[in-house]
């Protein structure tokens, strides 16, 4: 084996730069400062307008389920008529919590926002890495909580989505339609394919051949969690584009075509 140890009498070389790397290493951490920010911002904005979010059969998945009687569409009513904001911030901390512990997005934001570290081989911007052992990182490990909590929403996008072939006039198809259920397909394979989920299907189980069913669920959740990347990015773009469709139509700012 060869020794890393350096001679006697050797002098280490002076790296000033606070890299060597020539390539564009900061290109992923913008584009996710880009993309993450303007969700947000937009995200923000279409919660508490508190408007513009149905025509009917086209619902904004930001604002489903309504829980309170002063939406514009049909209710659960789960807090009756005392809540008098928007009735999107009534749901979005489940799904908003689930986005930002999510394995994934921790490590885009960690580096994007926080350089911890910006990239491989790029020192981190912080003196001291404190991990998630610590106030209010550790606040992370609730990710398990908030996938059980989010289990329900892509099943309600669905159905959302199926209500949307029915129209004022009867059964249709529009571009909207299409749009709904395009997005609840790409939140439902978003939320399948956490690492949470694989965990659940395959997690505990000393030996996976004598459990047939749990084995074949945890091949399926594995085979999409190998792309959970991309399809993390997909579904957010995803809901943030069917918002923007419904409040387009909803305002007149487009007309939806209907194919049938």
């Amino acid at each position: 084996m060869t020794s890393t140890t350096a001679q006697p009498g050797a002098v280490p070389v002076a790296i000033e730069p606070r890299t060597l790397r020539r390539d564009r290493w900061w290109m992923e951490p913008l584009l996710t400062v880009v993309m993450l920010g303007a969700f947000t911002v937009y995200a923000t904005w279409a919660a508490f307008v508190n408007a513009d979010y149905y025509v009917d059969p086209y619902l904004s998945p930001f604002y489903s389920p309504c829980l309170a009687t002063s939406c514009e569409h049909g209710t659960i009513n789960l807090f009756g008529d005392w809540w008098t904001l928007s009735p999107a911030l009534l749901i979005l901390p489940f799904p908003l919590g689930f986005r930002l512990t999510c394995y994934y997005y921790r490590k885009a934001y960690y580096r994007a926002f926080f350089w911890s570290p910006p990239a491989c081989a790029v020192p981190d911007a912080r003196g001291t890495y404190k991990g998630e052992s610590r106030f209010p990182l550790i606040l992370q490990n609730a990710h398990r909580l908030f996938f059980y909590l989010i289990l329900p929403f892509p099943v309600l996008l669905l159905w959302d989505a199926l209500r949307a072939f029915s129209f004022p006039d009867g059964f249709g198809i529009g571009v909207g339609t299409l749009i709904l259920l395009a997005n609840a397909v790409l939140l439902g394979a978003y939320v399948l394919s956490c690492h949470s989920c694989r965990h659940v299907c395959g997690g505990r189980i000393d030996c996976l051949s004598e459990k047939p069913t749990r084995y074949g669920l945890w091949k399926f959740v594995t085979r999409l969690n190998e792309r959970h990347m991309p399809i993390a990015w997909v579904s957010m773009v995803g809901v943030a584009v069917t918002d923007l469709y419904v409040r387009l139509v909803a305002t007149g700012a487009i007309r939806d075509l209907r194919f049938f």
